[in-house]
This record gives structure tokens, C-alpha cells and sequence, in this order.
């Protein structure tokens, strides 16, 4: 497992673009036959992802973890964005299809992720916070999350959020999390934009032409920087910085959230006037 351990904002406004992209941006996720884990210092968030092709892939916790298995002090999502698979929980399956998403609670000992073809494998996304209490593991699939519409073909940023695991929903001791997907056409996400100091949050882009792009807006509002991003790709946003994008074409991305509180509309929102 990789560890990142992320700048301040005082640093972050003296870094370089590579310097950037090697502090936030994370590009290894979705190795075919191969679970990738990353844990980072803000919020002691882990960013993953499990392709099973050939055979079933087993979660193990890691040595930095100091656990006897990944969820003994943690829960996790889990979001399938690529062919049909299931995870195994304990003995218990889940069918996952495309943009079905899993929440498995803290104590759960064995996780196995299988796909059904390895023609078209199962991409699984993990999201993982600690937790100090146990909640039952729950499939959300896509039409059982909860449909919220925003934005409009002028703006360019018409799209629907779906949350998946949130307090009205899916519960969980403090993950949040959930999907966006943009109408074609539309490139904008979260413009204006936010941010909020009781939390932090990543996103996740996928669903994007190969040789499509989204410049993810970060930092910050004073002082803005760009992170230009790739389909598959995760961008770790601290609760100080804030967390929008546009692309090149429309995409979908994975939000999730950690923190103080888990209140989606819990966020400091801010004007045109105070990006820089």
C-alpha cells in the first residue's frame, strides 16, 4: 500500500505542476488482476481499486494498518464501474453490475472480489475511513440510489447526483458517497464551487473517451490551481481546498467524503467573485 502524506495550503501555493500532480492526483488505480490501495494522512482516508480477471481477489489489511483484517477498525464503498462481478463479504455475495455500489461495515473479516467475465472484468473502486461503529454491509444498486438533478444544457453542467451511502439512505459511521453523471453536452461540475472544513473528499473520473480530459480546479479560492486528469484517475481533496472540474467531454465522477460530520449540504459555498 502507498502512503501520501499531503501539503499544507501555505506549500501548495508554491509547488510546481508536477509537484501537484505527485502529491494529489492518484494514477495507479484499476491494474488489471491487481488491488491497489493508497492510504493518505487527511482524515486516514484509503483510495483503491480491485480488477479480478482470471480469478477472485482477496482485500487483506496491509502492514501499515496494523490490523488483523482491512475492516477491523474501518468501513468501506465500493463502486463497480466496469462489467458485471460480485463481492464476496463473509460468505455473503453481492452481484454488482455497472454503477451498483456496496457498503460493507466495520468488522467484516473477508472480502473477495470476483467478475463474471474476464472478457469485460469487474473495476471495482474502494473508499475507505475508519469507523468506531459497526453498521450492516448493504448493496445500493444504481436504482435504489437517490436521484438528485442539477444544473441546465445552458450552463453546460446539466447532471444528476446519486447518492448512494448518506444519512437519509445507506447508513455508515461517517463515509459519504456517491456518483455524478453529466448530460451530454455538459462539462461543468460544482461551479461555483465549495468547500468544506468539516470534511474532506475525493473524486474519482470515469467514464470518459480515452483521449478526454477534465482539468480539475483545486486549491484555495484565492489562489486556484488545475490538475489535468485521465479517465480512471482520483484527485484527494482536502477540506481546504476547493473541488471542481471541466472536461473535454462529459464523464462521471465518484465523490466520497470523510469527516467531522456527514451533512452533504454542510458545505461553504462561494461566489464567481472569490475565485482567483
Amino acid at each position: 500500500m502507498q502512503v501520501r502524506y499531503v501539503p499544507d495550503p501555505v506549500r501548495f501555493c508554491r509547488m510546481t505542476t508536477q509537484e501537484i500532480r505527485d502529491a494529489f492526483l492518484i494514477e495507479t488505480l484499476f491494474a488489471p488482476e491487481r488491488i491497489e490501495m493508497l492510504y493518505c494522512d487527511v482524515d486516514r482516508v484509503i483510495v483503491g481499486s480491485a480488477v479480478p480477471v482470471g480469478g477472485p481477489l482477496t482485500l487483506s489489511a496491509a502492514e501499515q494498518l496494523r490490523a488483523e483484517y482491512f475492516c477491523q477498525r474501518r468501513e468501506l464503498g465500493i463502486l463497480n464501474i466496469g462489467g458485471a462481478g460480485q463481492v464476496v463479504v463473509d460468505g455473503r455475495s453481492f452481484p454488482m453490475a455497472n454503477l451498483d455500489c456496496l457498503y460493507v461495515g466495520r468488522g467484516s473479516r473477508q472480502i473477495e472480489f470476483v467478475s463474471a467475465s474476464p472478457a469485460q472484468p469487474a473495476r471495482f473502486y474502494l473508499l475507505s475511513y475508519p469507523a468506531h461503529r459497526e453498521y450492516p454491509t448493504t448493496l445500493i444498486p444504481k436504482a435504489q440510489a437517490n436521484p438528485v438533478h442539477l444544473g441546465s444544457i445552458e450552463q453546460a453542467n446539466k447532471r444528476t447526483i446519486y447518492q448512494c451511502i448518506h444519512p437519509k439512505g445507506v447508513p455508515s459511521c461517517q463515509l459519504v458517497m456517491g456518483f455524478t453523471v453529466l448530460e451530454p453536452g455538459c462539462v461543468w461540475n460544482t461551479m461555483p464551487p465549495h468547500t468544506h472544513e468539516r470534511r474532506m473528499e475525493v473524486y474519482m473520473y470515469f467514464h470518459m473517451p480515452a483521449n478526454a480530459r477534465v482539468f480539475h480546479l483545486m486549491g484555495r479560492p484565492s489562489e486556484t490551481r488545475h490538475i489535468v486528469v485521465a479517465e480512471g484517475q482520483a484527485v484527494i481533496s482536502p477540506s481546504w481546498s476547493i473541488h471542481s472540474g471541466v472536461g473535454t467531454a462529459a464523464y462521471t465522477f465518484c465523490w466520497g467524503m470523510g469527516g467531522e460530520n456527514q451533512t452533504f449540504e454542510d458545505m461553504d459555498h462561494l461566489t464567481m467573485d472569490d475565485i482567483r
